[in-house]
């Protein structure tokens, strides 16, 4: 599977919108586009952490 340029991402994701979609929906819609690039790229780099270890930070709140 190739990887999209992220132009061609945030083109695809608005794309999906309603053509009446006003300016607020399109700038949330590009933020998503974007922290879901970040997630996908901190997961290829091995920054995650494991369920259980998380369970036990959340307990500490």
């Amino acid at each position: 599977m190739r990887a999209q340029s992220l132009k061609q991402e945030a083109l695809e994701s608005l794309r999906n919108l309603p053509d009446d979609a006003d300016i607020d929906e399109i700038m949330y819609r590009l933020y998503v586009v974007e922290k879901l690039r970040k997630s996908r790229e901190a997961i290829g780099q091995g920054q995650v952490i494991e369920h259980e270890e998380l369970r036990s930070k959340i307990e500490q709140w």
